[in-house]
C-alpha cells in the first residue's frame, strides 16, 4: 500500500467506513467482545462494592423508534468508582457496533481511568486506554508512574502489520488520549479479536496492580480532583464523533435524555459537593 492510500485509511470517518459496507452482520463479533468486556465489569464488581445507578435502570435492551438502532446501557457507582459503564449499541445485522467498558475511579487515589472500546464499522476497531487523572504535560513523575510501564506493549500493539491506526476526527478526543492509548481498525476476525483479548490481560492486570500499590489523595485535594475528573468525563461524552449518528436517529430530544446518562449527570450532581 502506497503512503498516501494508507494515510487515506488513517484518516477516514466511520460514516465512510459505514458508506462502503453497511449491510454485514456482526452478531458473532458482538457476542465475543462483549464477552471480553464483561469479564472486564465482573471482576470491577468482584473488586468494589458498586450499585447499579438509578437513572439506568429499564436501560438493560433498547430500541430506536425505527428499529435501526439497538443497545444496552448499564452504570454503577459506589465511593470507590464513579462511573462504572457496560453498553453497547449499533446495529448487529447493518455493520455497526460500539461497545464499552469503562471505570471511572473516585478521587481516593490517581489512579488513571480505565477504559476499553471495541466496534464494528464493520472492521474491527479497537480502543484501550488509561485516562489521566492530571495534565500529563506537567507531570512528568505521573507519566513515569502509569505510562512508562504501558509503553513496551503500546509499542508492540502499534507494530503489528494488520492493525491500522485509527484517527478520531474528534479534536477533544485526540487530545485526550495518553501516550499509550490504543485507537486502531484490522478485518474483523477471530485471530484479531484474539489479538486484542491477549493484549487486555496485562493492561488490565497492570491496572489493577496500580489500584493495589495506589497512594491515597489528601482530603483537601479531592474536591479539586473531583472537577477535573467530571470536566474530562463530560465533555469526552458529548465530543464523541459518534454522537452526530445517534442524534440522527433518536432525535433530539431523546438524543440528549441518553446523552446525560451516559455522561451520568444525574450521579454527578449527586456526588458534587462530597468534599467539601
Amino acid at each position: 500500500m502506497s503512503d498516501a492510500a494508507e494515510q487515506r485509511t488513517d484518516t477516514k470517518t466511520i460514516m465512510e467506513f459505514l458508506a462502503e459496507n453497511p449491510n454485514v452482520d456482526v452478531s458473532k463479533a458482538w457476542e465475543r467482545c462483549w464477552g471480553i468486556h464483561s469479564k472486564i465489569i465482573d471482576r470491577v464488581k468482584a473488586r468494589f462494592p458498586v450499585e447499579r445507578h438509578r437513572s439506568t435502570e429499564g436501560e438493560d435492551y433498547f430500541t430506536s423508534a425505527d428499529g435501526q438502532m439497538e443497545g444496552s446501557f448499564s452504570a454503577f457507582t459506589s465511593p470507590e468508582v464513579d462511573w462504572l459503564v457496560h453498553s453497547w449499541i449499533g446495529n448487529r445485522k447493518a455493520s455497526i457496533l460500539d461497545m464499552n467498558a469503562t471505570v471511572f475511579l473516585g478521587q481516593e487515589t490517581r489512579v488513571p481511568h480505565l477504559v476499553i472500546i471495541f466496534g464494528t464499522i464493520p472492521k474491527l476497531y479497537f480502543y484501550a486506554e488509561y485516562t489521566p487523572r492530571v495534565d500529563l504535560r506537567t507531570n512528568l513523575d505521573y507519566i513515569k508512574k502509569y505510562y512508562d510501564p504501558a509503553n513496551e506493549g503500546f509499542l508492540k500493539f502499534r507494530s503489528d502489520p494488520n492493525w491500522t491506526r485509527f484517527v478520531s476526527h474528534g479534536t477533544y478526543l485526540r487530545s485526550l488520549m495518553s501516550p499509550v492509548a490504543t485507537s486502531c481498525t484490522a478485518e474483523l476476525t477471530d485471530a484479531n479479536i484474539d489479538t486484542c483479548e491477549q493484549y487486555l490481560e496485562g493492561f488490565v492486570d497492570r491496572w489493577f496492580g496500580w489500584l493495589d500499590e495506589a497512594d491515597t489523595v489528601p482530603a483537601e485535594q479531592r474536591a479539586a480532583q473531583q472537577d477535573y475528573d467530571f470536566t474530562v468525563r463530560e465533555l469526552g461524552y458529548r465530543t464523541d464523533p459518534m454522537n452526530v449518528l445517534t442524534q440522527k436517529i433518536f432525535g433530539e430530544e431523546e438524543f440528549n435524555r441518553r446523552l446525560d446518562m451516559r455522561c451520568g449527570m444525574t450521579q454527578m450532581a449527586e456526588a458534587k459537593g462530597r468534599y467539601k
